[in-house]
């Protein structure tokens, strides 16, 4: 007769969790980020603008050239600083979440893909609010070009003083593509992630180094896919916590909301702008 296993502590998965997140995660930030600045730059440029990079290629040598090796790291202070907040709330909700969700919309209450979406999709929600401050400072700090960076805490005052934690020219700029882009990332991967995984061999049937990396794949799988589909929230999320645009007028902003940018974007520059900086982009927020 089979053990019944034993159900396992919701608070403890999600300490194991973010226990092994956190590492992985600033091992990502460091690997990652000459990606991230080159995306970022991308997506700021708009299509046919004068002096703009021509390819992935072109903007790696002309950041080489022009700014140095350490514009590659340009911004990597603030997502270093966040990566503890945001594993800690992106688990801790998904878990507190899921369990909430489970007797609503689950399936006579087992978990179903729905749960782990909807799920997915709020803490993404959460987290976005989160991180969103460090990530206008980040953007700010990637649009610079030229050898001379500013610190991230100048900037962070800077834009402190124009408009404190306001979403107008504040620190929460852009809050809504934020929560936009991290709400459809994480409920498209943990939807996919956990549903998936539960089809999965366990090791005792496929070995330790199978296991392993049907779970890399699967995870690899579920990345790109949510990259892909949440990439426009990105692009105008970059648009709007950038470098300020204004029209003819001089007064009156280009980019003033998430999905008014959006339009004004796949209008001017074509739907394809929207996913701007996509091959650079890992599969990962």
């Amino acid at each position: 007769m089979a053990t019944p296993q034993k159900e396992r502590n919701p608070t403890k998965v999600m300490l194991q969790q973010f226990a092994a997140g956190g590492g992985a995660g600033l091992i990502e930030i460091l690997i990652m980020q000459p990606l991230d600045v080159v995306k970022t730059r991308f997506q700021l440029q708009t299509t046919g603008a004068k002096g703009a990079y021509t390819s992935i290629g072109d903007c790696f040598r002309t950041i080489y050239r022009v700014e140095g090796p350490r514009a590659f790291y340009k911004g990597i202070i603030p997502p270093i600083c966040a990566e503890t907040p945001k594993r800690a709330t992106k688990f801790f909700c998904f878990e507190r979440y899921r369990n909430m969700l489970t007797p609503v919309i689950g399936d006579n209450g087992k978990q179903t893909p729905l749960v782990f979406s909807v799920a997915g999709f709020l803490s993404g929600a959460t987290e976005a609010v989160v991180v969103n401050p460090f990530e206008r400072v980040k953007i700010q700090l990637q649009a610079e070009k030229g050898k001379n960076a500013t610190s991230p805490v100048v900037k962070m005052r800077e834009i402190y003083k124009q408009g404190g934690f306001g979403t107008k020219s504040g620190l929460n700029r852009g809050l809504t593509s934020t929560i936009g882009r991290h709400s459809v990332w994480n409920g498209i991967y943990f939807g996919l992630y956990h549903s998936c995984k539960e089809v999965i061999p366990d090791r005792k049937e496929s070995g330790e180094l199978k296991y392993f990396l049907v779970r890399v794949l699967l995870g690899i799988t579920a990345g790109t896919i949510a990259s892909t589909i949440n990439i426009p929230y990105d692009v105008v999320k970059s648009r709007i916590q950038g470098p300020t645009v204004y029209l003819a007028d001089g007064k009156t902003e280009k980019y003033r909301g998430a999905h008014q940018a959006m339009m004004v974007i796949a209008k001017e520059e074509g739907p394809r702008a929207l996913f701007k900086g996509l091959v650079p982009k890992p599969p990962c927020l």
